[in-house]
């Protein structure tokens, strides 16, 4: 392919994030030209509105505009927290030579990835076809068409490792433009041809069997590191849905792979040991360094999880990472933010990290050797520059107050120093699984504030990401929604978190939009049997209404966040458990079975799919628990809770608005737990004994 003939694939090497506040015009430059982003929504956009480059939106002007010109188009995608994407912006995109040149010989399009995933998706499918490996920034040459006939990540401005220097880049593909336009039209026509072809073979047509399910751990534990915990070696992200496919496949083998890494994770460098919450990765086998940015999906995902554990860590650890999700990424209309930044005054973790001196400036000598010893901060370092960053090996015996002191004060401290960035734009799916995780946490610490958090989040989104036609808005930043339409993970995890509201709750105006937008994604979202030319065959990642791309996203894997098709089941399972309603079991099978041969194939990458798969088998498990409120029916509630994958509904009485609920009554008065699996109950109990009991607990 040509893009062999211009340079080597590169290797995507990590994130951060730099902000600035919104813009609200178009920045006219002193050559009279202007860069379109000063209206842009995106903070990842308004970065790079005072860049010399000429930079355009992703919209159809653009490519008329190359058109016209006869030039290509150079599309650069990133988001807000991608550190060597502000690299490449400071080395090529500020500077005034590159910038000409670029816009002379190109249409350059800028791309907020988080903005526009069905964009990020189709064109990260061409560059890992093209070069074996993707990341961000990425680097994407299209034709007048949309067809990439190049694609590659991170360049730097001079020639280093091997690697060309982007100027070298962008003159081959000038060249090549001009002189060989033959060979380009044919690379671009494979690629066409090559994206068109993935989303139509799944590699999966039966519902998942426990042979499935049983390799998936075989295939687990053949890549779990016994060592340090977690899957594979450095770099680590945190497995937060093959985590809970482990727990609640519930072996012997599954547990001890759930409890090691979590517990690994947890007392790493990549949990914030002052502040709570977690980095986006660590770059170590041993969870020792992270990549410093904290991402709202990562938190969002594994508050829910550790709450979900029911262990004294479990707690300490959801606790703390739901009180950062508040104080740090809650935006004044009360949603949550995307990330926060690895960066501070241009040094990656400066604000988390500490060198021996600086804990005993705070602390004292006595209290800062000691804290040095418990939190792992030595004088060579385990960051850079003799930093190390804080980890929490072991507890300290008999020294648990003294702790909790030591970390207050740091925290106290570490709060004068200048604090990372935020990109503030809420995005609705990872608003979604907050509101999931919240809900987790708030339910099982008692902590109600939790609970009114989510509760106000997804106010938000009703308010501001639900127009009049019921379609959802992907973004919106500073109470103003944006245009991008939601896509299928939106759909997914937006409903999935009004629907664990209604178990919270109890009101029934949840369960109501939830199963609104559900009917929308099976409306516009499924995918035909191609054997049979009709019923449902998985989920497309984008409306059929949506904008055409050069392909159609349908991309079922986890990554760091839940696929649109992973999200959907689970939502869509939930709302059959609490309605009845056979179409959306039906539906939710069907998807499954679409990626059975993933869950085969690729566990690591299967993992939320595998956890609905299991909870499906099995039911999922129906439990209503009604009576006067007081300790019995929050007794009952709890071990319903405890129960894997069940669904909890809880009220006074009997509520014909909510299927689950109807005809349920307290028992001679006192509370009843209704045990169920597709409607056919078991005698109600009236104790937490009784109740694991008949599910065989």
């Amino acid at each position: 392919m040509l893009v062999a003939d211009v340079c080597e694939s590169q290797t995507p090497t990590g994130s951060s994030a730099r902000t600035t506040g919104p813009g609200a015009v178009r920045v006219a430059r002193d050559d009279g030209g202007v860069n379109r982003l000063g209206a842009a929504t995106s903070p990842y956009l308004l970065q790079h509105q005072d860049n010399p480059v000429d930079w355009w939106e992703w919209e159809p002007a653009a490519f008329d505009e190359a058109r016209r010109r006869n030039v290509p188009v150079l599309l650069s995608v990133g988001y807000a927290a991608c550190h060597w994407c502000h690299v490449m912006a400071h080395e090529s995109f500020e500077d005034e030579a590159t910038a000409a040149y670029l816009n002379e010989h190109f249409v350059p399009i800028k791309v907020d990835r988080e903005e526009r995933p069905d964009v990020d998706a189709v064109y990260m499918a061409a560059t890992t076809a093209m070069t074996g490996q993707g990341g961000w920034p990425m680097t994407v040459v299209l034709d007048h068409d949309g067809n990439p006939f190049f694609a590659g990540t991170y360049f730097p401005d001079q020639p280093r490792h091997g690697q060309p220097a982007f100027t070298q880049v962008l003159q081959a593909l000038s060249d090549a433009w001009e002189s060989r336009g033959d060979e380009i039209r044919q690379v671009a026509e494979k690629v066409r041809s090559h994206l068109s072809s993935v989303g139509a073979s799944l590699g999966g047509s039966a519902l998942p069997t426990d042979r499935i399910v049983a390799g998936a751990v075989d295939r687990l534990a053949e890549e779990f590191d016994p060592m340090a915990g977690g899957f594979g070696g450095a770099p680590k992200f945190p497995p937060s849905m093959v985590l809970e496919f482990l727990r609640r496949e519930g072996s012997d083998r599954a547990r001890h792979m759930l409890d090691r890494t979590v517990a690994a994770m947890a007392r790493g460098g990549m949990y914030d040991q002052v502040g709570g919450g977690f980095a986006r990765y660590a770059v170590d086998r041993g969870w020792v360094v992270p990549h410093f940015e904290k991402m709202l999906y990562d938190n969002a995902q594994l508050v829910g999880l550790y709450a979900r554990l029911g262990t004294t860590l479990g707690d300490r650890v959801a606790r703390e990472t739901a009180d950062f999700l508040l104080r740090e990424l809650r935006t004044p209309e009360g949603g949550f933010a995307s990330a926060l930044d690895a960066d501070t005054e241009g040094v990656e973790g400066r604000f988390y990290v500490w060198t021996p001196a600086q804990l005993v400036e705070v602390l004292g000598e006595e209290d800062g050797a000691w804290a040095a010893e418990v939190l792992e901060v030595t004088d060579a370092g385990t960051f850079e520059h003799g930093a190390s960053t804080l980890q929490l090996r072991h507890d300290p015996v008999g020294a648990e107050e003294r702790l909790a002191d030591v970390r207050r004060r740091l925290f106290e401290a570490r709060a004068q120093r200048t604090a990372p960035a935020r990109d503030d734009k809420v995005v609705a799916a990872w608003n979604g699984l907050a509101i999931s995780g919240l809900v987790a946490a708030g339910l099982r610490l008692a902590e109600h504030a939790y609970v009114d958090a989510a509760i106000a989040a997804a106010d938000l989104l009703v308010r501001l990401h639900v127009p009049e036609d019921g379609r959802l808005l992907r973004v919106s930043r500073d109470g103003v929604a944006g245009r991008h339409a939601g896509v299928l993970e939106d759909y997914g995890c937006v409903a999935a978190g009004f629907l664990d509201l209604l178990q919270a709750t109890g009101d029934p105006v949840w369960l109501q939009r939830a199963t609104a937008l559900l009917d929308t994604a099976l409306e516009r979202f499924g995918a035909v049997d191609p054997e049979t030319g009709s019923g449902q065959a998985g989920f497309f990642d984008t409306a059929a209404d949506a904008e055409t791309l050069v392909a159609r996203p349908r991309d079922p894997s986890d990554n760091a966040s839940p696929s649109g098709l992973s999200a959907t089941v689970h939502a869509l399972a939930t709302a059959h458990a609490v309605t009845g309603e056979g179409r959306y079991r039906d539906a939710a099978e069907a998807a499954l079975a679409s990626v059975s041969g993933l869950m085969e194939r690729a566990p690591r990458f299967a993992g939320w799919s595998l956890a609905a798969a299991l909870t499906m088998a099995d039911g999922p498990l129906e439990v209503a628990v009604v009576g006067p409120a007081g300790a019995e029916r929050d007794a009952l509630a709890e071990a319903a809770r405890r129960l894997p994958g069940a669904v909890v509904l809880v009220a006074d009485g009997p509520r014909d608005d909510v299927p689950l609920l109807a005809g349920r009554v307290p028992l001679d008065g006192r509370p009843a737990a209704y045990v169920c699996r597709g409607f056919v109950c078991e005698r109600p109990v009236t104790t937490p004994d009784d109740l694991l009991a008949s599910v065989g607990s």
